[in-house]
């Protein structure tokens, strides 16, 4: 049984991309890059569910054309639209290049290093903006910095890093 903890979101299905089954996925992680992996995992009924890829190929550097096994149809992809897609984190952990992205960091601990406090569990990663930023499971922001992150930990999950005083009292 695969758990929640032991993937990350990469994405979400949009819509089926032509008769035989394929799908669109319009990713927020560059893992295609860094891991050849023969599954992605669905959530499907708060189910994580393994799905196996036939083949997959860029159609522009945000959106991946997926083909899986035994979904043969533009029915049976067309049911998938809107699904959430994840990566196993086990294979993410295994790329060369040693790098986290920032989709990866989301369910670590956020710990202040003044106090070694934890302040949160970030819930999600907003990149949208020149300024990224670490989205806490309470709804709090705080900067995703390069400069303020002092360690990574990713046996325990836990970030922790400079929090400018008073952010936290926004």
């Amino acid at each position: 049984m695969i758990r929640r903890e032991d993937v990350y979101r990469i994405g979400c299905i949009g819509k089926a991309h032509g008769i035989k089954g394929e799908v669109s996925v319009q990713v927020s992680d560059d893992v295609f890059d860094r891991v050849d992996a023969e599954y992605l995992v669905l959530e499907l009924d708060g189910i994580m569910v393994p799905f196996f890829m036939e083949e997959y190929r860029f159609k522009t550097d945000e959106t991946v054309l997926v083909k899986f096994e035994g979904v043969d149809t533009q029915e049976r992809a067309r049911e998938l639209t809107g699904t959430e897609v994840y990566f196993p984190r086990e294979l993410a952990d295994e790329a060369d290049d040693g790098e986290l992205s920032y989709a990866q960091l989301v369910g670590y601990t956020l710990k202040d290093n003044a106090d070694g406090i934890a302040v949160g569990v970030i819930a999600a990663v907003d990149e949208q903006t020149m300024n990224i930023m670490f989205e806490l499971a309470d709804g709090r922001l705080l900067p995703a910095s390069e400069e303020l992150i002092v360690s990574i930990d990713t046996e325990e999950k836990v970030i922790t890093m400079i929090i400018p005083e008073g952010i936290l009292d926004l």
